[in-house]
């Protein structure tokens, strides 16, 4: 739904297609559609993408289907000639998100886009603290604490056959819900070495996957970081990203930016300067920043900020602002997290890049290759 809001609010765009094997989940889109732009042509409906491609041809195709079936539909799309825009994560597997790279690096030389969502890099807190990293302002990154505190009953895993499966689901806490916030911390830290971990499945049932995760990671740069994502924290807490630095610290929580502080004493003063424009007082909390509560429609704004990011790349013929490089490097972090609980043995990222634990079957709290 957050995928079609963003595209009816953009004139340039036409939704010309919809495509589901279930009627259900179109009939509510189709409903949204009507309500939301009620002078549009209704879209088409098709069952599959390839009998889509057989009567038309699509400038952009969307990809929002559970996680494990991104990638072929992602070729699909992108190998007849549209841009493509894929849902995180952008697969449960990093050898088929090995695969979409190696096609989305063959489409770009036609000057085809293909991005995978990861919104909250275009949140204007995470840039403000992004762009301090950039520019030096917190010197020497040393560490991060970063946690994705979130509740989610057993009738959210029960609603969907694919919920909480290793197959379509990719993991659990940290592939469904914490990914993102593994995709902003090495956005901001850089590539990881080494990652230590272990995982537990302790407050739902009939799922495969873990509700618990914690991690130790070091990072190229010899910072360290500590990363949990639960969805076994009642009632739900805040994603809350903590960086540190030998001059400066930030600290962006529920997106918004709730601490920042450098070595400069009117770098408390986030909301003047050149800042400004970064840090509309909607988009910080702490006390000392100004913030104010959140707007209207706060989380459908991440995704528009990302869909005005996507259609500048294929407009301007640029990189998109995230990539599939970067999506399969976070693919592979969430891996080595699985790996390093399952095998209880210290991770290297490269070895889950280059394959060498491709064979390796993943569970919570086993042992099995």
């Amino acid at each position: 739904m957050t995928h079609l809001l963003s595209i009816l609010e953009r004139d340039a765009v036409e939704l010309v297609a919809l495509i589901d094997p279930q009627e259900e989940p179109v009939e509510l889109l189709l409903a949204a559609v009507r309500e939301q732009a009620p002078a549009a042509p209704e879209p088409a409906r098709f069952t599959t993408l390839e009998a889509a491609l057989e009567r038309d041809r699509f400038d952009i195709i969307v990809i929002a289907t559970p996680s494990g079936a991104h990638v072929d539909l992602a070729i699909e799309a992108a190998r007849s000639g549209a841009h493509v825009l894929v849902e995180k994560p952008v697969d449960v597997s990093v050898a088929q998100a090995k695969r979409l790279l190696e096609v989305a690096e063959d489409v770009a030389q036609r000057g085809q886009v293909v991005s995978v969502v990861s919104q909250h890099r275009f949140d204007p807190a995470s840039r403000v603290v992004k762009d301090a990293i950039e520019e030096g302002e917190f010197g020497r990154l040393t560490s991060a604490v970063a946690s994705v505190a979130w509740w989610r009953t057993q009738d959210y895993y029960d609603s969907g056959d694919w919920r909480g499966t290793w197959d379509l689901d990719g993991g659990g806490a940290l592939m469904n819900q914490g990914v993102h916030t593994v995709d902003l911390l090495l956005w901001m830290f850089g590539r990881p070495t080494h990652i230590n971990a272990m995982t537990t499945l302790i407050a739902h049932d009939r799922i495969e996957v873990e509700d618990v995760a914690v991690a130790t990671i070091r990072f190229e740069s010899g910072a360290l970081a500590t990363l949990h994502a639960t969805t076994a924290a009642f009632p739900g807490l805040t994603v809350r990203l903590q960086v540190h630095g030998t001059q400066g610290s930030a600290v962006v929580d529920d997106d918004q930016l709730a601490f920042y502080a450098t070595s400069d004493p009117a770098s408390y003063d986030v909301t003047g300067g050149d800042k400004a424009s970064n840090t509309a007082a909607e988009h910080v909390s702490g006390e000392h920043l100004g913030g104010q509560p959140k707007g209207p429609g706060w989380f459908a704004r991440g995704h528009s900020r990302q869909y005005d990011d996507f259609l500048g790349a294929i407009h301007e013929g640029r990189t998109p602002g995230v990539t599939v490089a970067d999506a399969v490097l976070s693919v592979a972090a969430v891996r080595a997290v699985y790996l390093s609980a399952t095998l209880n043995t210290t991770i290297v990222l490269s070895d889950v890049l280059d394959g060498t634990y491709d064979s390796v079957v993943t569970r919570v709290g086993e042992t099995t290759s």
